[in-house]
């Protein structure tokens, strides 16, 4: 049976669970196509190449404008200048203060596993003044894999204390990415619904959904008893 011995740990995914990035992504984005005089982007469809990490993004950015991928490279450092402090239209989804207050208090060590880079990961949580709620934080770019492999996530649940082997642990996250690290690990993935995913609720693999942070703490707490 697997059993969360309390306190147990909770790793989060970042963007598109706990914050709603996707304007800050998408104005960094249309920022540098404009500057190469290249058609920008509508947010709706930036949001659906978020969740891979930067490289992804911009793959599927340059394929959408048809721009030589030769330039990708050159096109990705000028979106970093910007991504770094790029806080301004990003928004923590309701609810989740909250809840990170109350798992905190119950005992439960939180981590970050994203594929977000490590810096701009740090500036949008110390922007929101919750990153002291995080006792490890890995970004896209703190290891070699990014998920969906289960590396990152595995290095977030053993910095919290959790057995390498058999993590007794719980993830939370938005996209098939998350699940299928989750998966991978594996550890009880809860989803958050209201996040970036392409694939729909149905074709992934998932523990419990919820659209309301409110009531997650309830969720963890019933999955740290199974």
């Amino acid at each position: 049976m697997n059993v969360c011995m309390a306190p147990c740990p909770v790793v989060f995914d970042l963007d598109g669970t706990l914050i709603d990035s996707a304007p800050d992504i998408h104005a960094c984005v249309n920022a540098v196509l404009r500057q190469n005089q290249i058609a920008p982007l509508s947010l709706d469809r930036v949001r659906s190449f978020i969740g891979g990490g930067v490289d992804v993004l911009w793959t599927k950015v340059v394929a959408a404008t048809g721009v030589d991928p030769s330039h990708q490279r050159d096109l990705v450092a000028s979106f970093m200048t910007r991504y770094h402090t790029a806080t301004s239209l990003t928004r923590m989804f309701p609810g989740v203060p909250e809840a990170l207050g109350q798992l905190a208090d119950r005992g439960h060590p939180l981590g970050i596993c994203t594929n977000k880079p490590l810096g701009p990961t740090r500036a949008i949580l110390e922007h929101f003044g919750i990153d002291r709620m995080f006792a490890t934080i890995i970004g896209g770019d703190s290891m070699p894999e990014k998920k969906p492999d289960p590396a990152p996530l595995r290095a977030a649940l053993a910095a919290l204390g959790a057995d390498p082997e058999t993590p007794k642990a719980i993830y939370v996250g938005d996209s098939e990415f998350d699940a299928a690290c989750a998966a991978a690990v594996p550890v009880p993935f809860l989803i958050y619904d209201r996040g970036y995913r392409q694939i729909p609720l149905e074709n992934l693999i998932f523990r419990e959904s919820f659209g309301d942070f409110e009531g997650l703490p309830r969720l963890i707490e019933a999955e740290a008893l199974r």
